[in-house]
C-alpha cells in the first residue's frame, strides 16, 4: 500500500520520483500523511491537516524552524531534518579549506614572483597533527576517516561524549562530551567546527579558546556563522593568535562588501557553497526516497529531529 505524501511549495521531477521509488505517491496537503516541506521556514503552513504525521524539512540546519515556532506548534508531528545527506559533500569542501590553510596557499594563490623563503617557514602538514572536530555527527563522521588518511590524530566532540563510529572510523578514536570541550583547545592543532546552531552553541568560539590555540592552528567552519565570535576572530587573526580560518559561514551572512575578513591574508572565505545545488538536489532526494521507504515500512526514520536540542 502505497503512502500519501504532500510536497509544499512546489515538486521538482528529482523528489517525485523519490517519493514514488520509495513507496509513496503525491497527494494534496489535505488528503497526505507526510510532508516533504521544501523552502524557508518563514513560509511553513501556520495549520497542518490532522493527517498530517511527520514533516521532512529540506536542511540539515533547523534553527530557522525552531526560532519561528514551527515544531512548537505541531508537538505531536515528527519532524526530521537533512542531517547527514549532504554530509560527504561539506565534508569534502571542510578538508579542502583546512589542506588550503595548512598548506599556506592563500598566499601561494596571491604571489606573483617566486617566494620560496618567505613561504617555506609556514608551510605545514596534517600528518603527525592533532586535528579537533567539534560536533562529530554526520559530518564530522564524513571527516574524520579522511584525515585520519592524511597521518592526522582527530580528537571527535559530541553531544554525549559516546564514541563516535561510522565507515572507516576505528575503534577507541578519542572522543570527548561538550562539555569537556575547554580540555581541547590546548591540545589541538587545528579545529573543524560542524556543530549544529543552537543557543548553547552561539559563539561556541571565541575570545577565551581562541587564546588557548597555536599560531599555527587554523579553525575552519563548515556549520553556522553563530558559532564564531567574529569579532574575537578578527582579533586574533591580526595578532597572530591563530595560523588562520576558513570559513564558509559567517557572522553576519552575507558577509558586507568591505567587511575586514575579507583583507585578511590569512583568511580564505566560500560563500556558504559547501553543498552546491547540483550535489544537493540529488542529495536531498536519496534521503526523501530513504525515508518515506521507512515512513512507509513503520521502521526509525533518518535525522529525527531533538524539539528539546534544536536538532
Amino acid at each position: 500500500m502505497t503512502v500519501p505524501v504532500a510536497v509544499a511549495p512546489e515538486v521538482s521531477d528529482a523528489l517525485r520520483a523519490a517519493i514514488e521509488a520509495g513507496g509513496g505517491e503525491l497527494a494534496g496537503l489535505a488528503d497526505a500523511r507526510a510532508l516533504v516541506w521544501a523552502s524557508k521556514a518563514d513560509g511553513f503552513p501556520e495549520r497542518l491537516p490532522a493527517g498530517i504525521e511527520w514533516v521532512q524539512l529540506h536542511a540539515a540546519g533547523i534553527e530557522d524552524f525552531v526560532a519561528a515556532g514551527v515544531l512548537e506548534r505541531y508537538p505531536d508531528v515528527r519532524f526530521t531534518s537533512a542531517a547527514g545527506a549532504f554530509s560527504a559533500t561539506v565534508a569534502e569542501h571542510a578538508l579542502a579549506l583546512l589542506l588550503a590553510g595548512v598548506r599556506y596557499l592563500p598566499e601561494h594563490l596571491r604571489a606573483t614572483t617566486w617566494r620560496q623563503r618567505d613561504f617555506l617557514p609556514h608551510v605545514g602538514t596534517l600528518r603527525g597533527s592533532t586535528v579537533a572536530v567539534v560536533g562529530a555527527g554526520g559530518i564530522g563522521r564524513a571527516l574524520i576517516p579522511s584525515l585520519l588518511a592524511l597521518g592526522a590524530e582527530v580528537i571527535a566532540v559530541n553531544r554525549s561524549g559516546r564514541p563516535v563510529t561510522g565507515p572507516g572510523i576505528p575503534e577507541g578514536i578519542t572522543t570527548v562530551p561538550a562539555d569537556r570541550l575547554d580540555t581541547v583547545w590546548p591540545v589541538a592543532d587545528h579545529v573543524v567546527v560542524a556543530a549544529p546552531a543552537t543557543p548553547a552553541t552561539a559563539h561556541l568560539v571565541g575570545s577565551a579558546e581562541l587564546a588557548l590555540l597555536r599560531p599555527n592552528s587554523w579553525v575552519i567552519n563548515v556549520a553556522r556563522g553563530s558559532l564564531i565570535d567574529t569579532e574575537a576572530l578578527l582579533a586574533a587573526l591580526r595578532a597572530g593568535t591563530i595560523g588562520g580560518a576558513g570559513l564558509d559561514v559567517t557572522d553576519p551572512e552575507p558577509l558586507p562588501d568591505g567587511h575586514p575578513l575579507w583583507t585578511l591574508p590569512n583568511v580564505i572565505i566560500t560563500p556558504h557553497d559547501s553543498n552546491p545545488p547540483q550535489v544537493r538536489v540529488a542529495a536531498f532526494a536519496a534521503h526523501v526516497r530513504e525515508n518515506v521507504r521507512r515512513f512507509a515500512a513503520g521502521d526509525e526514520l533518518l535525522a529525527p529531529v531533538d524539539p528539546g536540542a534544536g536538532y
